[in-house]
């Protein structure tokens, strides 16, 4: 009997931020769509499909799983334009390097005529200018050297000079001891009479002895910038901040042309104010207030907090050093909890803070009803535009923001395949008998292993055997595992006197259940073990689930010869995949079954926001080596490279502390051996000598020269490629010490074994396989579950 193939298939629920439903599928549209509707309810790719002309059936609806962790900001925007919060909004999570999700909802205008939210709406910031503007130019300045944080505020602005001395840094705090205002006619667009008049205040309380929000504190800020800069704040800003950052839209004292596009907020002079600043004192400034005044979008300012979360950089433009970065962010006591330099982190006007994010978060408000939140221990940002104030000054969206950023936050995490079954109630596996292949490495976000997991799913689930891989149970032995127990629950290795689940150890097992962590490479043995799994799984008419994880080197390069169908053979040289594969789990299951023509009921459990471009230490999750020499990440990264070379007589490691990090032997010159691939400018990596003795596996006790690999950029590290120049250099410099034919055993790959021995070049070695490779990546493409 043909079984069905059951391909990431979605059933129950996952948690209160995620819908899931059994319908069919087509293609779904990209998770970060944009949507601009008058109808602030139903954003635009979630309305439901207009009935067919002829009055046929509706075609099932489109289901895509990872825009629908999304919907709850839906339900809560839509909440908060009922209940007359605001007229509607614009809403950005992004990372580092993307958007996550962008959506405008409702209405940028109510009168005088509404007129529809669009993500080209320009918002006026308010206090946003803060720390966008004002402190960022500040800290620009400090980089420079031009500006000392705990210097004197008199020093730059001598007027001050009669006031107790506060500093910059306690002006960027609001513990300067500066009123949060003064009267509307104390400012006018005579900024030595306004500079005279702040000097001539009466503070209240001394510096730094408590926290007191201050717009004075910034316009003296604003002040500072000018006379140290030579350069008006607006001017400043612009040519230091915003144009390096690409935010084309972003500045005080928007253009006509943008003022089109403006989002209104209240009436002054008889008529709404559009693209002019709706605070009264920086109007009375001229429109640009070290406090308030900068207009931006949801676009442009998704590029500055992109440039916070890189420390300071966006698309190759720096605005500060990293470590003047950290001084900008870091958190400061104050009497009313935390701040940092321009921003808040934990104070009690952080009343839109998610408590969620976690303690590194930084963010701000504006009074028009804007909020931007940026936590890099999370990567990620959260920006809320909207012009709540509009038409009568009576929106409230500061809980709003709260609940957006902690949706934001639940979504963007990523949930591997036992969370997201978990939170489903392990519906999909309701009633099963579950023989379970995995090791301690697999564990859910909250670090229990998936045996525990399963264990506590009966009576729902009976996890009836355990099946281990190479390296046993607990992921950390060498060697042939033998079988045991666990909690009265037999284990059965399969790296010892058998490679397969057996008759016996199968009886009464009704579905199999994997989940392990890989490591994207091709010799690496789990895959050989969930392949051989799976035939027999086909054999026996048994379910087969695949619980799926992220690739932690990534899963967008592909990279390597692809293992000839004349070397498919034995454990390790299991299936014709190139060296790195950059596939899930999942994904190889669904290549395994359609190659080798598999009939089984194949369902694999998606794993929920990881996107392929991510290596493992953007996910969040707790690394957990998968083997004894795998511990750390730096290991993984380097190992579809050094792991290359372990067939042959060097040291790759195996008994120091870093495994996979080195290659060294007794007969090595490792200075010579780093100079030469350090002067061939390997890209994205560094060679450094060393001296290291390994206390097992090859050449234990045995002194060892050599070299340690760094990985400096990961973005430009080809693991393979730097493997090929580490042969060239060996080879070169060692030609009767290495023994280059055993890397052949982990390459597979004849015409580039003889390119290297021809002494040919890099370039001519990849070409050796270019063709296959290009033929893999096209059939691989079917069978990828991630954007």
């Amino acid at each position: 009997m043909k079984r069905r193939v059951l391909h990431g298939a979605l059933v129950g629920t996952l948690g209160a931020s995620l819908l899931f439903c059994n319908a069919a599928r087509r293609e779904a549209p990209p998770a970060t769509a944009k949507a601009a509707t008058e109808d602030a309810s139903v954003p635009a790719e979630i309305a439901p499909p207009a009935a067919p002309a002829d009055g046929g059936s509706l075609a099932p609806p489109v289901v895509d799983e990872d825009a629908l962790r999304w919907t709850p900001i839906d339900a809560i925007v839509q909440a908060a334009i009922e209940g007359a919060k605001m007229p509607g909004c614009m809403v950005v999570v992004g990372r580092h390097d993307d958007v996550l999700f962008e959506r405008a909802y409702g209405a940028r205008a109510l009168l005088p005529e509404r007129a529809p939210m669009t993500p080209e709406t320009l918002f006026d910031l308010a206090s946003l200018t803060k720390p966008i503007a004002t402190a960022t130019s500040i800290m620009i300045l400090v980089d420079r050297g031009k500006v000392d944080l705990d210097a004197r505020a008199s020093r730059y602005v001598p007027e001050l000079a009669r006031l107790p001395a506060f500093t910059v840094r306690q002006l960027l705090l609001h513990t300067s001891g500066l009123p949060a205002a003064t009267p509307l006619s104390d400012w006018s667009t005579d900024r030595a009479e306004v500079i005279r008049r702040i000097a001539a205040l009466t503070p209240r309380s001394q510096p730094g002895e408590r926290f007191n929000y201050s717009d004075v504190g910034f316009v003296v800020l604003q002040e500072i910038v000018q006379r140290v800069s030579g350069k008006e704040l607006a001017a400043f800003a612009s040519e230091e901040v915003f144009a390096p950052l690409g935010m084309k839209d972003t500045g005080f004292l928007p253009s006509p042309e943008l003022r089109l596009r403006a989002a209104p907020t209240e009436q002054r002079d008889g008529g709404f104010i559009l693209g002019e600043v709706h605070d009264p004192r920086a109007f009375a400034l001229g429109g640009v207030g070290g406090h308030a005044g900068v207009f931006s979008t949801a676009h442009d300012l998704s590029r500055f907090a992109r440039a916070m979360l890189a420390r300071g950089e966006l698309d190759h433009r720096r605005l500060f050093a990293t470590k003047t970065f950290e001084r900008f962010v870091a958190r400061h006591d104050t009497s009313k909890g935390g701040r940092a330099l321009g921003w808040d982190v934990d104070s009690a006007f952080a009343t839109h803070r998610s408590g969620l994010f976690s303690a590194k978060a930084f963010g701000h408000g504006g009074y028009t009803g804007t909020a931007m939140w940026i936590d890099p221990e999370r990567d990620l940002f959260v920006i809320f535009l909207s012009n709540r104030v509009h038409p009568d000054g009576k929106g409230a969206v500061n809980p709003v923001v709260s609940e957006i950023a902690t949706v934001a936050v639940n979504a963007a995490e990523v949930k591997t395949g036992i969370d997201v079954l978990r939170a489903e109630s392990f519906e999909r596996l309701r009633g099963a008998r579950v023989g379970l292949v995995t090791n301690a490495s697999a564990r859910a976000k909250d670090g229990k292993t998936t045996i525990d997991v399963l264990r506590a799913a009966a009576p729902a689930v009976t996890l009836a055997a355990i099946f281990t891989p190479e390296h046993g149970l607990g992921g950390d032995r060498e060697g042939k595992i033998a079988d045991g127990a666990y909690e009265g629950v037999p284990v059965v290795s399969l790296y010892g006197d058998r490679f397969t689940p057996t008759s016996e150890s199968l009886a009464g097992v009704d579905t199999l259940v994997f989940d392990l962590q890989d490591v994207g490479v091709r010799f690496y043995t789990y895959a050989s073990t969930m392949k051989r799994a799976m035939k027999v799984a086909a054999e026996r008419h048994l379910r087969f689930v695949v619980l799926d994880r992220p690739n932690p080197i990534g899963g967008v390069e592909v990279q390597g010869p692809v293992l000839a169908e004349t070397d498919v053979k034995g454990f390790v040289n299991h299936h014709a995949l190139p060296l790195r594969h950059g596939m899930t789990m999942g994904e190889l299951a669904r290549l395994f079954a359609a190659d080798d023509g598999l009939e089984l009921e194949l369902d694999v459990v998606k794993t929920i926001g990881w996107r392929r471009k991510e290596t493992f230490d953007r996910t969040g999750l707790a690394w957990t080596a998968p083997s004894p020499n795998l511990r750390s990440l730096r290991s993984v990264a380097l190992y579809p490279a050094v792991g290359l070379l372990e067939s042959t007589n060097v040291s790759v490691g195996r008994g120091t502390s870093m495994p996979f990090e080195i290659v060294a032997a007794p007969w090595m010159d490792g200075a010579a051996v780093a100079r030469r691939l350090n002067e061939a400018e390997i890209a994205g990596v560094a060679f450094e000598p060393l001296t290291i003795t390994p206390t097992s596996s090859v050449h234990a006790n045995k002194r060892c020269r050599g070299v340690r690999i760094t990985v400096n950029d990961a973005t430009r590290f080809e693991p393979v490629r730097t493997a090929l120049a580490i042969a060239g250099v060996l080879r070169a410099l060692h030609p009767d010490d290495w023994s280059f034919d055993g890397m052949d055993r982990m390459l597979r790959h004849a015409p580039a074994m003889d390119a290297i021995r021809a002494g040919k070049g890099l370039a001519d070695v990849e070409a050796t396989w270019a063709l296959d490779l290009a033929t893999f990546k096209a059939r691989r493409a079917r069978f990828l579950l991630y954007k």
